[in-house]
């Protein structure tokens, strides 16, 4: 089982370790034919990589983050994100046919 930390921003990728996040594999991309039963992928992807994710059996853990207005679009460091009350929230996503 892998856990894979989908982000392109460092900020991101501080405030994880800074968090005690342990992660395996972190990727700018993730390809989620790779994804494995039991695997867990931490982001920010859209919703159709998510049902992908969880229909594979993986656990989709998102990074949720009330981001103002006038941050949007900004690289945000570690800190930004911690007064934007980042946080990680499990979502099962199914995809309805």
């Amino acid at each position: 089982m892998t856990t894979y930390f989908v982000t392109r921003h460092q900020g991101a990728v501080n405030w994880a370790k800074q968090q005690g996040i342990k992660v395996d594999q972190q990727t700018e991309h993730l390809d989620p034919g790779q994804i494995k039963q039991g695997d867990t992928i931490i982001g920010s992807l859209p919703v159709n990589l998510a049902a992908d994710i969880c229909r594979r059996g993986g656990r989709y853990l998102h990074l949720s983050l009330d981001l103002p207005q006038k941050l949007r679009g900004q690289e945000l460091t570690a800190e930004d994100m911690i007064r934007c009350n980042a946080r990680i929230e499990e979502f099962t996503i199914i995809r309805k046919p």
